[in-house]
C-alpha cells in the first residue's frame, strides 16, 4: 500500500515509520505527529530495567519505623538533599541524590511478571491483564518497545543502530532444577508492528567485547576484506533492479557492513571497551552490569538514541525475583552493582558533558510485597514501586510521591508506569500526541499517560 508523504517537520516529529520489512521487501504505516514536544530535549536514553521486580522498601524507599516483618534488617541512610534517606547498601548515589529524582508512588493493579513487562516496556496491557503470566514470544503484532518508538523518531545516522539492548529482553528458567538458564525471550522486547527495523540491536554475550554480538559476527572462514569484496559484487548484481522496497534493503545492508567493521574499520570498536582506560572501567565494576553501563555510555555518546539494559543476567543471583534470601543476593550482588554502575555512569557522563544530554531512567516491571515471606524473601507487587530518573530534561533532589507506612500502596501523588513513559518521551523531544499505526493503518496513541510535571527540569 501507497501512502503518501506529509509535508516535511522536524526530525523528531516522526515523518514515517521507514520500518519496511526489508527481507521482505514489504512496506509498512506510517507514524505521524502534530509537532515536537516543547521544553528541553534529551538526545538519547539508557534505560536500565530491573527485570524481576526490585524491592522498593529496601532500596528508595525504606520504612524504618514499620514492623519488622515488614522493614527488613538494611538502615536507611541520609543523602546530599536534606531529609531523603536511601538504602545503607546505596552509600554512592546517595551522595548524588541532588543530581536524580524519585517517584515513590509508582502503581498499577497487576503482580504478574510478563503482562507487567509488557506493559513498564510498551504502555498497553495484554489482553488478559489480570491473568496473563505466560511466557510468549514477541509478536508482530505487539505494540513497540519505547526503545523502538524513539529508535524510529530519533533516527541515527546510518552507521548506527538506533536502539542496543544489553542483552535482549529475556527471562531466564531452570533445566532439570540445576542453575544452568535456558533464556526465553519476551513480548514487549523488539518493534513490534513498527517492524523488525526497529527491533534493537541485541548485546547477547559479554558487554565489552568485540564479538558480544552475534548478529554482526563473521563466521571464521570469512574474513573482513572477502565480506567487503564480496558486498561490492552484491551491489553490482543489485544495480538494474530499483525499488523502495529494495532501496531500504540495501540501507539496511550497508549499516550492517558498517557495523561489523567492512565498510569503516574505524566503526569496529562500537561495542568493544578495550581502549577505555582501566580506572574508568574499573570505576563502573569489573562485572556484567557496570561493564554494561559503560558500554551504554559509550554507545550513546557515538549517537545510538535508545540504549536498554535489561538487568536480569547480570548476576550469579537470578536477577530481581527474590523470592527467597532477598536480602542475601541484595547485600552482595544486586544494590553494590547497581550503586557502583549508576553512580559511575551519572559521574562519567558529567564530566564528559553528556549528562544534561542523556536520560537516565531505573525502574523494573513492579515492586514486592510489604511482608517478608518465610523464605527471607518478598514476592511480585504491582501496587507500589519507584522509579529513578535522572540526566537529560529531569530535575534533581526531587522526590515525588509518597507511599504509606508500609511501602504497600501511594499515599499521595500516584502515577502510572504509562506516565513514567509519557515523561521519558517528553525529554527526548518526543511529543504525546503521536499517533502510531498498526499494519492495518489502525491509529493508537504513542502514550496512555502524561509527563510527569514535578520533576521536569
Amino acid at each position: 500500500m501507497s501512502i503518501p508523504s506529509p509535508n516535511p517537520i522536524p526530525r523528531r516529529s516522526f515523518l514515517r515509520t521507514g520500518g519496511g520489512l526489508a527481507l521482505a521487501a514489504s512496506a509498512w504505516p506510517t507514524l505521524s505527529l502534530a509537532g515536537p514536544s516543547p521544553g528541553p530535549s534529551a538526545k538519547s536514553c539508557i534505560l536500565v530495567y530491573l527485570l524481576g521486580g526490585p524491592p522498593h522498601q529496601d532500596m528508595f524507599d525504606l520504612k524504618p519505623n514499620a514492623p519488622a516483618e515488614v522493614r527488613g534488617p538494611f538502615q536507611p541512610i541520609s543523602t546530599n538533599v536534606p531529609g531523603v534517606q536511601i538504602c545503607e547498601h546505596l552509600p554512592r548515589l546517595a551522595k548524588q541524590a541532588d543530581r536524580y529524582a524519585l517517584l515513590r508512588a509508582v502503581s498499577h493493579p497487576n503482580s504478574n511478571h510478563t503482562p507487567m513487562i509488557y506493559y513498564t516496556l510498551t504502555g498497553r496491557e495484554t489482553a488478559q491483564p489480570l491473568l496473563d503470566n505466560d511466557i510468549r514470544p514477541p509478536q508482530r503484532t505487539d505494540f513497540p518497545h519505547l526503545g523502538s518508538v524513539v529508535s524510529q523518531g530519533c533516527p541515527p545516522t546510518l552507521d548506527l543502530p538506533g536502539h542496543v539492548a544489553i542483552p535482549e529482553l529475556a527471562i531466564r528458567s531452570s533445566i532439570s532444577g540445576e542453575f544452568k538458564r535456558a533464556r526465553s525471550p519476551l513480548r514487549g522486547g523488539n518493534g513490534g508492528f513498527l517492524g523488525p527495523k526497529f527491533d534493537p540491536l541485541c548485546v547477547d554475550g559479554e558487554p565489552g567485547l568485540a564479538a558480544s554480538v552475534p548478529a554482526l559476527s563473521l563466521p571464521e572462514w570469512v574474513s573482513q576484506n572477502r565480506l567487503q569484496a564480496r558486498s561490492e559484487m552484491l551491489s553490482l548484481l543489485d544495480r538494474p533492479i530499483p525499488s523502495r522496497s529494495s532501496g531500504e534493503f540495501d540501507l539496511l545492508r550497508q549499516k550492517a557492513l558498517r557495523l561489523t567493521g567492512a565498510a569503516n574499520t574505524e566503526r569496529a570498536p562500537l561495542f568493544a571497551l578495550d581502549s577505555v582506560p582501566t580506572e574508568i572501567r574499573d570505576r563502573y565494576g569489573r562485572n556484567r552490569f557496570g561493564q554494561a553501563c559503560l558500554l551504554a555510555r559509550q554507545l550513546t555518546e557515538a549517537g545510538v538514541p535508545f540504549v536498554s539494559i535489561h538487568f536480569n543476567e547480570m548476576t550469579l543471583c537470578d536477577g530481581w525475583d527474590t523470592h527467597s534470601k532477598n536480602f542475601e543476593a541484595l547485600q552482595s550482588e544486586l544494590l553494590p552493582f547497581v550503586d557502583q554502575g549508576l553512580s559511575a555512569l551519572i559521574d562519567d557522563l558529567t564530566e564528559r558533558g553528556r549528562f544534561d544530554d542523556t536520560l537516565l531512567a531505573c525502574y523494573g516491571e513492579f515492586g514486592r510485597t510489604p511482608k517478608i515471606n518465610a523464605n527471607a524473601g518478598r514476592d511480585h507487587w504491582g501496587d507500589c514501586s519507584t522509579t529513578f530518573l535522572a540526566g537529560g530534561g529531569i530535575r534533581g533532589g526531587v522526590v515525588y510521591g509518597e507511599s504509606d507506612r508500609i511501602a504497600a500502596f501511594p499515599k499521595s501523588d500516584a502515577v502510572n508506569p504509562v506516565d513514567v513513559q509519557a515523561t521519558i518521551y517528553h525529554c527526548l523531544g518526543i511529543s504525546p500526541e503521536t499517533l502510531l499505526y498498526d499494519p492495518f493503518l489502525r491509529p493508537s496513541p504513542l502514550t496512555l499517560g502524561q509527563p510527569i510535571q514535578a520533576v521536569l527540569a
